[in-house]
C-alpha cells in the first residue's frame, strides 16, 4: 500500500486538500504537526479529523520521540486495514518521524531531567559550565540562556549521547512504506494573504476565549510554544492579530524551505481548488500503485 505524504506551510491548504484526497480513495487521515497533538487549542492550531490530533492534555511535555512510534502504528494499521495512510504535515521532524524514522536520542527519565533542571535554575553559568566540561561541540552551539537545550545536552551526555547539530543525517532513512510525497507550493504573496485571512478568522472563532481557558490550566514547556498563543494572552486584539501574521509569515518561510529539503518530493501547484489538487495527488499515487477507488 503507497504511503501518501502531504506537506506544506501554514496557509497551503493542508487541510482542505488532504480532505479531498480522502474523499476520492479509501483513506485515513495521519497528522504530523507538534501542536496538534494537544487538547484544548482547536482553533489556535487549525485543528481537523486525523490520527494523532489531541491527544494529550496541554501539561503534557510532547516530544518527536513520543511521537513517531505512535505515528509509525497509525500508519501500519491503516495499511493493514487496507486503506491508504494520508500523512499531514506542517511540523518538519514529525513528518519525518512518520514517514522514514528518526534516530533518536534515548528518552529522559524523569529524575535525571529534574536533577539538571535544578541545577541550571540554581545557576545557568555552572550548569553551562557543566555541559562544556563532558561535551565541548554541543556547549559551544547552545547559549548558556537556553535552559531547555542546555538540560537536554546534559541528560544526553550523561548516557554518551549528544545534542550538538550535525549527529545524523536529516533524512537517514528510507521510507518505511512506498510512498509519495508532495509538497503544496503556493506563491509567496498568496500565502501571506491567506495567513491574514486565516489570523482574522481564528479571532471571528473565538480564539481569544479558547487561550485564556488554556492558561487557567497548567501548561508544558512545550505546549507554550504554540504559536499567537503568548501574543493573544498579552497583547489587545489588533497588536495581536499583526504580531500572529509576522510570526506566521516568518514560520511559513521556514516551512517552505525545510519542505524543498525532503527526499522524492514532488512540487504540487497549489494555487487553485483543493478539489484540483487532490486529483492530481490521488494520480500520482496511483502511478505507483493501484490504489481502489472510494465507494
Amino acid at each position: 500500500m503507497t504511503v501518501i505524504g502531504i506537506f506544506g506551510p501554514t496557509g497551503s491548504g493542508k487541510s482542505r486538500v488532504s480532505a479531498a484526497v480522502a474523499e476520492r480513495l479509501p483513506a485515513e487521515l495521519v497528522s504530523a504537526d507538534a501542536m496538534q497533538v494537544y487538547r484544548g487549542l482547536p482553533i489556535l492550531t487549525n485543528q481537523s479529523p486525523a490520527r494523532l490530533v489531541a491527544i494529550w492534555p496541554l501539561d503534557h511535555e510532547a516530544s518527536v520521540g513520543e511521537y513517531a512510534p505512535l505515528a509509525r502504528r497509525a500508519i501500519d494499521e491503516v495499511v493493514a486495514a487496507g486503506r491508504t495512510p494520508v500523512v499531514v504535515g506542517g511540523t518538519g521532524l514529525y513528518f519525518r518521524a512518520a514517514l522514514a524514522g528518526l534516530d533518536l536520542p534515548p528518552a529522559p527519565r524523569p529524575a535525571v531531567r529534574g536533577r539538571w533542571e535544578r541545577l541550571y535554575d540554581e545557576d545557568p553559568a555552572a550548569a553551562h559550565a557543566r555541559l562544556a566540561s563532558v561535551d565541548p561541540p554541543a556547549a559551544a552551539q547552545i547559549h548558556r540562556n537556553d535552559r531547555r537545550r542546555v538540560v537536554r545536552a546534559l541528560e544526553l551526555a550523561e548516557v554518551g549521547e549528544t545534542l550538538r547539530p550535525g549527529r545524523s543525517e536529516l533524512w537517514k532513512y528510507e521510507y518505511r512504506h512506498p510512498s509519495v510525497v508532495v509538497g503544496l507550493d503556493v506563491p509567496k504573496e498568496v500565502l501571506e494573504e491567506r495567513i491574514v485571512e486565516r489570523t482574522h478568522a481564528m479571532f471571528e472563532a473565538g480564539v481569544e476565549d479558547e487561550v485564556r481557558a488554556a492558561l487557567a490550566g497548567p501548561l508544558s514547556s512545550t505546549a507554550r510554544k504554540t504559536l499567537g498563543l503568548d501574543e493573544i494572552a498579552t497583547l489587545p486584539r489588533e497588536e495581536a492579530i499583526e504580531a500572529i501574521v509576522v510570526r506566521t509569515r516568518r514560520y511559513a518561510a521556514y516551512q517552505r524551505k525545510w519542505m524543498r529539503r525532503i527526499p522524492g518530493l514532488v512540487m504540487v501547484e497549489a494555487n487553485r481548488p483543493a478539489e484540483k489538487i487532490a486529483d492530481d495527488v490521488v494520480e500520482l499515487a496511483r502511478t505507483r500503485e493501484r490504489l481502489p477507488r472510494r465507494g
